[in-house]
């Protein structure tokens, strides 16, 4: 189970990588990035932690030992997407700084935008998209990030976006206009 970056190939598609508390507009600024880049014909692997914890990823719980090797095994699924020729939007809550560095080590730093999606704990848990705040209010969810499992601020992002700051539009119209920017020649 090696971490270390593989080789990279000159054509490797990017990898947005967008990460955040739950409730922030991860999935919500995902779906819009894809559907924009698909619309232009690119071509793109949508990652979405939900759906990885569905399937790939089914069984591995919310444990420091789960999540890391959750986030792992989207990481490998993200390279193999890249060193295709795909685009990847990935949306992961990533909570830990030593989670952002291990993705950054599977994928190098050639193709790799870490986005961190921003909003307050407070607004996160107004929005409640899923319902998870009520239910860890009621003690049915366990390791809840933000309440009872950490959720570190980024030492670094290639971008963040603040989207109690701004609108769903304005967000997703920033995340297009940086992702076309870092797109090579030939996806756009």
């Amino acid at each position: 189970m090696s971490s270390d970056p593989k080789p990279t190939p000159a054509d490797a598609g990017p990898i947005f990588w967008l990460f955040g508390l739950s409730g922030a507009g991860k999935s919500t600024l995902a779906t819009a990035l894809i559907d924009n880049l698909r619309e232009r014909g690119v071509p793109v692997l949508a990652l979405d932690g939900d759906e990885l914890r569905a399937g790939l990823c089914h069984g591995l719980g919310f444990s420091a030992a789960g999540r890391e090797e959750n986030l792992r095994r989207a990481a490998e699924v993200a390279r193999l997407g890249s060193v295709s020729g795909l685009c990847v939007v990935a949306s992961f809550i990533t909570p830990l700084e030593s989670h952002r560095q291990l993705v950054a080590r599977i994928l190098g730093p050639q193709n790799l935008a870490l986005i961190h999606v921003d909003a307050p704990f407070e607004v996160c848990r107004e929005r409640d998209t899923k319902g998870l705040y009520a239910q860890a209010g009621k003690g049915q969810v366990a390791q809840m990030t933000g309440l009872s499992s950490p959720f570190e601020p980024p030492a670094a992002a290639d971008l963040v976006i603040h989207t109690s700051a701004e609108s769903a539009a304005a967000s997703s119209a920033r995340l297009l206009e940086f992702a076309l920017e870092r797109l090579q020649p030939g996806l756009a």
